[in-house]
């Protein structure tokens, strides 16, 4: 999902600060509310492995540019189910900042866009994940039904996103039209692919009930436990 340089440039990159200052506020006010409920280094341990794995996904995972964009096997769901939205969101900003600092300095005039992207759809699918999975279930027992509304909600909301940037960028041209369709529909290969991804990974994880109780928490509470 990273948009290509140039697709929006100038002036109209201001308006990608904005967004993501509000969608960093956002995640900021999300990590605010989880430290004061797991605790600071429970939520540190989190983040910084969510941020690591971020880092991977871009890095090792398959990815090919399709139109304005790149189509990435970002497992934004993966990450929410597992760690929680708070470390959810700082591993897709840091993971995404890193591999701009280190591996792809061309992207980092696109950051703005690009996380907005990320946590703007990482949002919006958390939200959809309280109507989807009642409170008496825990994320290790979601359907594949569940796991596919959760990514039709974030790949979704990463198309529309890029979409946006597109048409604000270059307009309504039949080019540019062409591009952003042809990346939507590649984009439905994730969409496919990644719930299959949630339930291999939730399956792994009913094995560790072994952990001892008084060891620091890597994965979020509501993993094991319903809300209610």
């Amino acid at each position: 999902m990273h948009i290509e340089p140039g697709v929006v440039d100038g002036a109209k990159l201001i308006l990608s600060y904005a967004t993501a200052a509000a969608g960093l506020g956002y995640g900021a006010k999300a990590t605010l509310d989880a430290v004061r409920c797991d605790g600071l280094g429970t939520i540190a341990m989190r983040s910084a492995t969510t941020t690591m794995l971020v880092f991977g996904f871009f890095e090792i995972l398959p990815h090919y540019p399709v139109g304005v964009s790149e189509v990435h096997l970002i497992l934004g769901s993966t990450l929410f189910l597992m760690f929680g939205l708070a470390p959810a969101a700082i591993g897709l900003a840091l993971g995404l900042l890193a591999q701009g600092l280190f591996f792809e300095p061309a992207d980092l005039p696109q950051y703005g866009m690009n996380v907005t992207t990320l946590l703007g759809a990482l949002f919006a699918m958390s939200l959809m994940a309280r109507r989807v999975i009642p409170e008496r279930v825990a994320y290790k027992d979601v359907t594949y039904r569940q796991a596919l509304a959760l990514s039709f909600a974030y790949q979704g909301g990463v198309v529309g996103w890029v979409a946006f940037w597109a048409f604000y960028g270059r307009g309504f041209g039949a080019d540019n039209l062409g591009n952003v369709a042809a990346f939507g529909g590649a984009y439905l290969t994730v969409i496919v692919v990644e719930p299959l991804v949630d339930l291999a990974v939730l399956a792994a994880t009913k094995g560790l009930h072994w952990l001892p109780r008084g060891a620091p928490k890597l994965f979020q509470t509501r993993l094991y436990r319903p809300a209610a």
